[in-house]
């Protein structure tokens, strides 16, 4: 067994995994708010922390590791998207939850073990808050109940690294009357008409967004478990304020042994935002015709620690190396993971490393295959050094889709899909104004031929490549 080194962002140093029970490595990563599609910022940290799951299976066997992440389905977003669509908040979260699954599975995300939805997990949340105000952790007021930073003053802010009057004066707080200092968190507030609410000791209510992380975690994994983790922008308040409540609660000094978090993610060297254009979800993505084999590969291209830049330059060669890589290991059955590859992957997760030694291996397997080297000392053969590389892939989630050799949608074609579906809305318009769909129905099944879906809606064609898509078949289409 390897020996695993962890960065814990608690203690600001990279050290070796010594998990509490080796016979059961417990991780909880923090999930998705459930009121729309995840953007693509959101599959980092699910990318991220798979590949750390995966690796924790390989080492301790996958019987023995425990991950779990949350699905949050009671928020303010939540409730604001079911006032605007005059939808059931049930019916929002049950389908954004789906969305979210499938987006992940379309990347390469393993489900964990649990997915806790925050709903289902009401009465514990409202036990651990009776314990908190029992041992003088928090108090009521107005119908909320709110977390005393005072009374773990000493021990506040060590994850973040900063104290409470540095936060005070750095920090945008909720200023209201009944908080007794201007850092305090809320663990329970009240229900308006129409919004979400549980009976409590302090009236109808729902939680505040930290204890509900706080209550599945203790529930699903123990007072201590090994690793948490999530994005950078989660560190506070969110797991500033869980560290605080569950230890409060739990009478413990830790609430887990390691933190990790991912750094945020660029588009095209430029922050990700609506206002610059360049925000798009991972079915944007999907949709446009990127696999999301494509997406996870240019994830892993940077270590999850540094702030990881989207490019399209950077999706297309990573297309070009996967469609390589699936036909080297076309109809090859993986062995064990190349050394090289659980080493890199051992050292804090240096998925960019365990890409480089790939490569590497790739090269060679296609010198020795060609007859350019005659020999290579740690295979006995050819099949071996391909089963060897695929089993190493596999480890970082890639070259799983084992239907032959995988036919990616080359991303250089979605301007030509861009163009033919603006000329097919034209075609439609005029069509229906004529009652003749000949040149439509013409051009359709020219498409359908190429293995694009042809998808006619009330608002118009929309064309997105289907499982056979062809591209070739797209050249003198027009």
């Amino acid at each position: 067994m390897v020996t695993i080194e962890l960065y814990n962002t608690r203690t600001k140093a990279k050290a070796p995994f010594v998990p509490l029970d080796p016979q059961n490595v417990r991780m909880y990563v923090c999930g998705p708010t459930v009121y729309d599609r995840a953007h693509l910022g959101n599959a980092r940290p699910a990318i991220v922390f798979d590949v750390l799951y995966r690796l924790l299976r390989h080492e301790y066997g996958a019987d023995h590791v425990t991950y779990v992440r949350n699905f949050t389905d009671v928020d303010d977003k939540i409730n604001a998207r079911a006032a605007e669509t005059g939808r059931d908040i049930s019916d929002i979260t049950a389908e954004t939850s789906q969305w979210y699954l499938d987006d992940m599975a379309e990347i390469g995300v393993l489900e964990p073990n649990r997915m806790p939805r925050a709903t289902a997990y009401i009465a514990q949340m409202v036990a651990m808050i009776e314990d908190l105000v029992a041992r003088g952790h928090a108090y009521a007021a107005e119908g909320h109940v709110l977390f005393s930073v005072d009374s773990w003053k000493e021990a506040y802010g060590r994850l973040s690294g900063r104290s409470v009057d540095d936060m005070i004066a750095g920090a945008r707080v909720e200023v209201a009357p009944y908080k007794r200092n201007p850092m305090d968190f809320v663990l329970w507030k009240p229900s308006q008409a129409g919004e979400p609410g549980w009976d409590s000791p302090w009236g109808l209510g729902r939680p505040g967004w930290h204890i509900e992380c706080s209550a599945m975690a203790k529930a699903l994994l123990g007072e201590v478990f090994d690793i948490h983790g999530g994005g950078n922008d989660l560190m506070f308040p969110h797991h500033e304020n869980e560290i605080a409540q569950s230890c409060c609660a739990n009478g413990t000094e830790e609430m887990a042994r390691v933190w990790m978090h991912n750094e945020m993610l660029q588009v095209e060297g430029r922050k990700m935002s609506k206002s610059l254009g360049n925000f798009f979800t991972v079915r944007d993505l999907l949709d446009q015709g990127v696999p999301g084999e494509v997406i996870r590969f240019v994830m892993l291209s940077t270590h999850y620690r540094k702030p990881m830049d989207w490019t399209k330059s950077k999706a297309n060669a990573a297309l070009k190396e996967l469609q390589e890589w699936y036909q080297l290991v076309d109809g090859v059955e993986p062995l064990s993971p190349y050394p090289e590859v659980v080493k890199a992957l051992s050292d804090d997760l240096h998925t960019y490393n365990a890409l480089f030694s790939l490569r590497g291996l790739y090269k060679r397997v296609l010198l020795f295959d060609s007859k350019l080297i005659d020999h290579m000392e740690e295979f006995d053969s050819l099949e071996e050094a391909k089963g060897v590389f695929l089993a190493s892939a596999h480890l970082l989630g890639l070259l799983e889709r084992r239907t032959g050799m995988l036919t990616l949608l080359p991303i250089i074609h979605s301007e030509k899909l861009k163009i033919l579906e603006s000329k097919l809305n034209v075609v439609r318009v005029i069509s229906l104004q004529e009652r003749d769909f000949f040149d439509f129905d013409k051009k359709k099944a020219d498409l359908l031929d190429a293995g694009v879906e042809v998808r006619v809606t009330k608002d118009g064609v929309k064309l997105v490549p289907g499982p056979n898509f062809d591209p070739a078949k797209l050249e003198g289409l027009e």
